[in-house]
């Protein structure tokens, strides 16, 4: 491969954002060739909450996948990608994959990365979780998988919604090891003052 293959899965659950953004900043990044399924119901939020059309979506990506294409490239272990990220990935995308039912091409798709023991994440949306959804999200762990629930972080002092949505971006475009510019404000360690810095010195020479 040229660069490295993604595949981005957008599905029913609310933030449909998070899966949008995540293809603007790769297509900003050039850092890897993206490939795209969504959901009809994917599709559907996108449309209530963005206002986007599946085609304004599409754009986004390098190469578009049928969901109900189970014959697509991206169905079979021999295509090699650095992973697959679904985000949001509903509670019943999270089922099937759980239970490897491969019956669309997201979860087929999901199902191949977890078997070839690549890197799989499912942005998790919903609250509060019922015993059925802990019980799948305990499953996809065991298989290899990393749910990532969009979990603000507040920590970062955010001005807006985009700074809450692009750190979440951040953060998941850091584990596949994607660069980007300007997602994620890091850590740094707390501020400390002169006198908190100066007693914990002394302590450390106690």
């Amino acid at each position: 491969m040229s660069k490295p293959r993604l595949i981005v899965a957008i599905t029913g659950a609310s933030g449909a954002v998070y899966g949008v953004r995540m293809l603007q900043a790769l297509r900003a990044s050039g850092a890897c060739e993206t490939h795209l399924v969504m959901s009809s119901s994917g599709v559907m939020t996108a449309q209530q909450e963005l206002d986007m059309r599946r085609a304004d979506i599409e754009a986004l990506a390098d190469v578009v996948h049928n969901v109900k294409d189970i014959g697509a490239t991206i169905a079979s272990g021999s295509f090699r990608s650095a992973g697959m990220v679904v985000a949001p990935c509903s509670m019943k995308t999270l089922a099937g994959i759980a239970h490897g039912l491969a019956d669309n091409l997201v979860a087929r798709a999901a199902d191949v990365i977890l078997k070839e023991r690549r890197r799989l994440v499912l942005v998790a949306r919903e609250t509060p979780l019922n015993l059925a959804h802990l019980r799948n999200m305990t499953a996809v762990t065991e298989m290899g998988g990393i749910v990532f629930p969009p979990v603000p972080a507040f920590y970062t002092r955010p001005d807006s919604l985009d700074d809450l949505v692009d750190h979440t971006v951040g953060r998941l475009l850091d584990l596949f090891d994607l660069p980007h510019e300007g997602l994620v404000r890091r850590w740094e360690g707390m501020p400390r003052s002169g006198a908190t810095a100066s007693k914990q010195a002394n302590d450390t020479t106690e």
